[in-house]
């Protein structure tokens, strides 16, 4: 059969692997990781965007860069408390098939985005660093801003199968809602979001590692590993690439030992239903990533610390000011 040009509900009536062999109950680790990402992530991403929008003077594409990684993260934590409700009511999806599709499709799309925007940072301070004279290192306000819709625009296209499919299946009295569903024969449009899913991990991982090591070397070489200045650097490429590398290396490696017991074991359920089980609380922990990123834009912009210093100064003032009488 061709599962190229079939419907949406016809994908959606493809045999699940292992199914009979699942247990639908509240995953309270995954409960407890998506709370805390909610309360962290939504007050630091709303705050971050508010100092970008109204106290930010100068629109550098570093800045730019970090505006977007922003954006992305608070896209993706307000679709969060979605998946919340989802393990609150034991794997049941009570939302309908279109909201299904829209929410997996923000949660992957803004998650790409994350990753994209991190990576391009990264780059950013490598460029800066170690070739301060290539063109790179000398992109306008304007390219910058060609550049950030391209990335989008790739983000966005990658993830258009999770709009095109319908992703519910019924299982007994649950309405599962999964963009990994495990499939005996997985339709082609989801294996683009599986491969996808794979490969902007291992790029991006890469490309972090090797700049977080040539900044490092080069600095060294030079003898300016002790400036202040420098060290900041530094340690921004590096909480870049731990906080990518803790977030995201998880689900991955899950994911891809899932896919050998499928493939070489395809009748140990048991075993393959404990990997999905501990998948799924992996692709929870990846949501983290747009928690921690205010510890980003607080290393990577020297602008961004200061819109947030003149921005707590002055609610100071106004504290102060507010607190002291008045003479009649």
């Amino acid at each position: 059969m061709d599962l190229v040009n079939v419907t949406p509900e016809v994908v959606n009536k493809s045999v699940l692997h292992c199914l009979s062999h699942e247990v639908h109950a509240r995953n309270w680790l995954a409960l407890i990781v998506l709370i805390i990402e909610i309360i962290v992530g939504l007050p630091g991403s709303v705050g971050a965007l508010w100092i970008f929008c109204f106290r930010m003077k100068v629109w550098k594409p570093h800045n730019l860069f970090l505006f977007n990684l922003v954006l992305a993260d608070f896209l993706l934590l307000v679709s969060v408390p979605f998946r919340l409700d989802i393990h609150l009511r034991a794997d049941n999806w009570v939302f309908g098939q279109v909201w299904c599709s829209i929410n997996l499709f923000m949660l992957s799309a803004n998650r790409s985005a994350s990753i994209a925007f991190m990576t391009v940072v990264a780059l950013d301070r490598y460029f800066k660093v170690v070739h301060p004279h290539h063109g790179i290192s000398r992109m306008t306000s304007v390219q910058a801003t060609w550049l950030t819709v391209l990335m989008w625009t790739a983000v966005i296209a990658l993830r258009i199968p999770l709009l095109t499919t319908d992703l519910l299946h019924h299982h007994g009295n649950v309405t599962l809602c999964r963009s990994f569903n495990t499939y005996s024969v997985v339709p082609v449009k989801i294996k683009v979001h599986y491969v996808a899913f794979i490969a902007e991990f291992f790029l991006p991982w890469f490309l972090l590692l090797f700049c977080s090591a040539q900044i490092a070397c080069h600095l060294h070489q030079r003898q300016m590993d002790r400036h202040e200045r420098v060290q900041r650097a530094i340690r921004a490429v590096v909480v870049i690439s731990a906080v990518f590398t803790f977030c995201f290396m998880p689900s991955v490696v899950t994911g891809l030992v899932g896919i050998h017991i499928k493939t070489f074991y395809p009748t140990d359920c048991p075993l393959y239903y404990q990997f999905t089980q501990l998948f799924k609380m992996c692709i929870s922990l990846t949501y983290l990533n747009s928690a921690l990123d205010p510890l980003i834009y607080c290393l990577s912009s020297s602008m961004f610390r200061g819109a947030l210093k003149s921005a707590v100064n002055f609610k100071k003032n106004v504290r102060l000011a507010n607190s002291v009488p008045h003479n009649s």
